[in-house]
C-alpha cells in the first residue's frame, strides 16, 4: 500500500529539480493565500455584504410603508428615494406577477439576497435579476394588483474591499514566486552545467573551459569531476603513447618476418604465414587508428545525409540502393561517424549481394539503418559480435576473412557520441543493423 502510494507521488511530481522546488516553495504561498481568502470572505466579506443588503431592503419595505400610508405623493416618493437612496422605483399594474428564477446559485450576492428578502418579504412574493444589467440589480416585488420594480446600483449590496483585497494578496504572492524563480533558476544553472559538462565530456568532447559554481556542495562536485577528467584525460594520453610504441615495436619484427617469408623455399608455407602477418597487420592498423582518432579529432556540426551519400557514391556498387533524408544535420566527429557507417557497409557488401541504406528523422534522433541478404546472425549472438576480436564460428564468420573489430569500433564510436546500435533480422533475409544517434 505505502509503495503504491510512494509510486504515485513520484510519478505525480515533476522530474526537474527546478520544478520540484518551485513546487515546493508556490505550494505553501498558495495555500496560505486560499486559507486567508476564505476567512477574508467568510468573517469580512460576506458579513459585511450580508449587512449592506438588510439595510437595502430595509430601505425598500419603509418605501412600501411610506407608499401604502398615502401622506405622500407617489412621485414625490419615488423622487425623494432615488435622489437620497439611489433608488429607482416604478411602480406597475399587472396582476399576473411572474415570479422568475434569474438567480446565480453559487454567487455569494444572489445567496444573500435570497436569504434577506425571503426573510422580510415572504417566499414567493419577489424576483429579482443581478445578470440583466451590468452595473444594476433589477428586484421586483408584488404589492396588491401590481408590483413594484427596483433598479439598484450593485455597489449598494456588495463591498469593493474584496477587489483591493484580492489585488493586495495577489501581488505579493507573484512577487514572492517571480523571486522563487530567479533565485531557483540561479541555483540549478550550474547543476545544469555540470551535466551538459559530463554529456560532453562522454562524448568525447573538450570540455576545457569548465568552471565550477554554484553552492558550495555543487562546486564540490564540479571539482572533483574535474579531478576525474584530467585523470582519465591522463590515462588515455598514457594509453595511446604506449600504443603508438607498441605500433612502433611491432611494425619492425613484422616486417622483418615478412621479408625472410619471401625467402623461404616453402612458397606455399611461406604464402600462409604471410596472411597470417597480414591479418596480424591489419587488425593492429585498424585499433591503433581507432584509438588514435578517437581524441584527437574536433567535434563539429555537419550534414550527416551527404556524408551517408558520400559514401555510397564511393563504392560505385549497383548492389547498394539507399532512401536518404536530405539536411540532416549533427554535431559530432566527422571522420569517426564516417569510418563507423564504413564499417557498417563493408561489413554489409562482405556477406550479402543486396544492401539496402536507410536514413531518417525521428523526434530528436537520427535513425539509420543498414539492411543485407547475407546469411544473417543468431539472436543469441548479438550481444557477441559487439565485442573485440570476437569471431562467430557459424555464418557470417567462417567464410569470410575479419579481426573482429569492425562491429566493436562502430558501436563504440557510436556510443561515444550518445547514440546506439542494434541488431534485429532484415526484411531482406540477412542481418539489419539500426544506428540511432542524437540530433
Amino acid at each position: 500500500m505505502s509503495y503504491g502510494l510512494s509510486k504515485f507521488l513520484k510519478n505525480l511530481l515533476p522530474r526537474k529539480l527546478f520544478y520540484r522546488a518551485l513546487l515546493i516553495v508556490a505550494v505553501p504561498i498558495i495555500i496560505l493565500q486560499l486559507i486567508i481568502t476564505i476567512v477574508f470572505f467568510d468573517s469580512l466579506w460576506i458579513k459585511t455584504n450580508k449587512g449592506m443588503t438588510r439595510a437595502l431592503i430595509g430601505e425598500i419595505k419603509t418605501f412600501i410603508v411610506a407608499y401604502d400610508n398615502g401622506k405622500y405623493n407617489n412621485n414625490d416618493l419615488s423622487g425623494l428615494f432615488s435622489i437620497y437612496l439611489d433608488l429607482n422605483v416604478s411602480f406597475k399594474n399587472d396582476v399576473d406577477f411572474k415570479n422568475k428564477i434569474n438567480e446565480r446559485w453559487f454567487s455569494p450576492i444572489d445567496r444573500t439576497l435570497r436569504r434577506e428578502l425571503k426573510a422580510n418579504i415572504g417566499d414567493g412574493k419577489y424576483w429579482f435579476d443581478t445578470t440583466l444589467y451590468k452595473e444594476l440589480i433589477l428586484i421586483n416585488i408584488k404589492h396588491n394588483d401590481g408590483y413594484f420594480s427596483f433598479l439598484i446600483p450593485k455597489d449598494r449590496v456588495t463591498s469593493t474591499s474584496a477587489r483591493m483585497f484580492g489585488l493586495w494578496i495577489t501581488l505579493p504572492a507573484l512577487l514572492l514566486i517571480t523571486i522563487a524563480i530567479i533565485f531557483l533558476k540561479n541555483q540549478t544553472r550550474p547543476i545544469i552545467n555540470l551535466a551538459k559538462a559530463a554529456e560532453r565530456f562522454g562524448r568525447g568532447e573538450s570540455v576545457d573551459e569548465f568552471r565550477p559554481s554554484g553552492a558550495l556542495e555543487i562546486r564540490q562536485a564540479g571539482y572533483e569531476f574535474d579531478k576525474m577528467r584530467k585523470r582519465i584525460l591522463r590515462h588515455l594520453n598514457q594509453r595511446s603513447e604506449m600504443l603508438s610504441g607498441i605500433s612502433h615495436d611491432l611494425r619492425t619484427p613484422l616486417t622483418r618476418m615478412k621479408l625472410q617469408l619471401a625467402l623461404l623455399s616453402d612458397k606455399e608455407l611461406s604464402k600462409k604465414m604471410s596472411i597470417d602477418i597480414d591479418e596480424m597487420e591489419k587488425m593492429l592498423n585498424e585499433y591503433l587508428q581507432f584509438t588514435s582518432s578517437s581524441y584527437t579529432e574536433v567535434t563539429e556540426t555537419f550534414d550527416i545525409s551527404e556524408l551517408i551519400e558520400n559514401i555510397i557514391s564511393k563504392y560505385n556498387n549497383n548492389n547498394i540502393s539507399s532512401e536518404i533524408i536530405p539536411r540532416i544535420y549533427m554535431s559530432g566527429k566527422r571522420n569517426l561517424i564516417k569510418r563507423s557507417l564504413h564499417n557498417l557497409i563493408d561489413n554489409a557488401l562482405k556477406y550479402g549481394d543486396d544492401i539496402r541504406v536507410l536514413i531518417s528523422k525521428k523526434n530528436k534522433s537520427i535513425n539509420i539503418i543498414v539492411d543485407d541478404n547475407g546469411p544473417g546472425i543468431p539472436e543469441n549472438e548479438y550481444e557477441n559480435v559487439f565485442k573485440p576480436f570476437y569471431k562467430i564460428d557459424k555464418g557470417r564468420g567462417s567464410s569470410k576473412s575479419s579481426v573482429g573489430l569492425g562491429l566493436s569500433i562502430t558501436s563504440d564510436i557510436i556510443k561515444s557520441h550518445g547514440g546506439n546500435i542494434f541488431l534485429d533480422k532484415s526484411p531482406l533475409n540477412g542481418l539489419r543493423v539500426k544506428v540511432i544517434l542524437p540530433l
